[in-house]
C-alpha cells in the first residue's frame, strides 16, 4: 500500500508519498481498498498539530473515505468482503488501504459514485446535526450561514433549503456568492477577508437588511473570529448561533449581547456526537441518504487530485478557495 505520511509537524509541503506493508485488520475492524478520500479543513490542522486529536507520526491525513472492503478482522458481522463502504476514519484516508472499526462504516448507497461519497458523510453529517439537532431550524426561519461556499456551508445551503427555510450566504468573493446561489441560496453578503471595527458594523448592517426587521433565526458559523460578533447583533429574538469552526481564529463575543437578544450560542461537535448518541446519527444518515436519493442534496466537487498530490488539495483548503468539495483518487 503508499500513503500520503505526516512525518514532521508542518503544512502541507511536508507530506511524503510512502510505500507501507499492507495493514492487517484486528478484531471487529475492515480492511478497505480505498477509492476516494474527502479533504476537509480538519485534515490541515492535524499536520500542523493543531487539531484536537493529535496522531503518533508518522501517520496519513485524511477523515473520511470511500472504498471496498477486501478483508475482515474476527468477529465482523453485517458486512462483507466485496461491499462497498463509506467510512470516518479521523485520519489515516489518505492511503491506498486503511482499517477501520466496522461500526465506522457506512454501506454506500447503490448509485452513489465514490467520490461522491468520500464528500458526503463529513460535510452533510456536521450540518444535518447542527441544523436539525442542536438548532432545530423550521420552515419559514431566517438561516445565515458564514462561509457558506466551503464543504459544510454548502451542504447547510442544501439542508437549508429543504427545511423550508430562507437561507442567506456570507462569503468572501463575488465567485463564491455565485456559487451559493446555484446552490438556492435566497441572498448572498460578500465580507472582506479582514475585519476591523467599521467592517463589523458594516457586515452587521448588510445582515440586517438581508434578513429582514426580525433578524437572523439560525446563524451557522463555520469561520469564526471577528466575522462572529457581527452576526449576533443581526440576531432574532431567541435566535440560535451555531458554533462550526474557526480558520479565522475564535471568536471573543460580548455576552451581554446574547441578553439583549435572548438568544443562545449553541456547540456543534459532530464529531464527538455520532459515539455519543450512535442511534440519533445513524437516523441522521438514513434521512440524509434518503434526501441524496430525492436530488434534494450532493456534493458539489469543484476539484479532484491524485492522492499523491494531496498537498495540492491541502493548500487550497487552507488558503479558503475551494467552493464545496475537494477529492482525492486513489492509483
Amino acid at each position: 500500500m503508499h500513503a500520503m505520511l505526516s512525518t514532521q509537524t508542518g503544512g502541507p509541503e511536508t507530506l511524503l508519498w510512502s510505500e507501507l506493508p499492507d495493514p492487517v485488520p484486528k478484531k471487529g475492524d475492515v480492511r478497505i481498498a480505498v477509492r476516494a478520500a474527502g479533504v476537509n479543513f480538519p485534515d490541515t490542522l492535524i499536520i500542523r498539530d493543531l487539531y484536537q486529536v493529535k496522531p503518533p507520526r508518522p501517520f496519513a491525513p485524511g477523515g473520511e473515505v470511500s472504498g471496498v472492503i477486501d478483508a475482515l478482522g474476527d468477529g465482523v458481522q453485517g458486512l462483507r468482503v466485496g461491499d462497498p463502504v463509506i467510512a470516518m476514519t479521523g485520519f489515516g484516508g489518505f492511503a491506498t488501504r486503511v482499517c477501520v472499526p466496522a461500526a465506522a462504516c457506512l454501506k454506500k448507497p447503490k448509485g452513489m459514485p465514490f467520490d461522491e461519497a468520500a464528500c458526503f458523510v463529513f460535510t452533510y453529517g456536521t450540518s444535518h446535526y447542527a441544523l436539525k439537532t442542536r438548532a432545530e431550524l423550521k420552515s419559514g426561519e431566517t438561516l445565515l450561514i458564514l462561509g457558506a461556499a466551503g464543504g459544510v456551508g454548502a451542504a447547510a445551503i442544501e439542508l437549508g433549503k429543504a427545511t423550508g427555510a430562507r437561507v442567506i450566504a456570507a462569503v468572501s468573493t463575488h465567485d463564491k456568492a455565485a456559487f451559493c446561489k446555484d446552490l438556492g441560496a435566497d441572498a448572498t453578503i460578500i465580507y472582506p477577508r479582514s475585519m476591523d471595527r467599521d467592517a463589523q458594523k458594516t457586515l452587521s448592517g448588510e445582515i440586517r437588511k438581508a434578513a429582514g426587521p426580525n433578524g437572523v433565526d439560525v446563524a451557522y458559523d463555520a469561520v469564526g473570529g471577528d466575522y462572529a460578533e457581527p452576526v449576533i447583533r443581526a440576531m432574532a429574538w431567541g435566535g440560535r448561533f451555531l458554533v462550526v469552526g474557526f480558520p479565522a481564529g475564535i471568536p471573543a463575543i460580548p455576552l451581554n449581547l446574547t441578553l439583549l437578544k435572548s438568544c443562545q450560542i449553541v456547540g456543534v461537535f459532530w464529531g464527538a456526537s455520532i459515539y455519543r448518541d450512535p442511534e440519533g446519527h445513524m437516523r441522521n444518515m438514513k434521512e440524509l441518504f434518503d434526501m441524496y436519493a430525492k436530488e434534494l442534496v450532493k456534493p458539489r466537487i469543484s476539484a479532484s487530485f491524485a492522492m499523491q498530490d494531496a498537498a495540492r488539495a491541502l493548500t487550497l483548503i487552507a488558503d479558503r478557495k475551494v467552493l464545496g468539495k475537494v477529492v482525492l483518487s486513489a492509483p
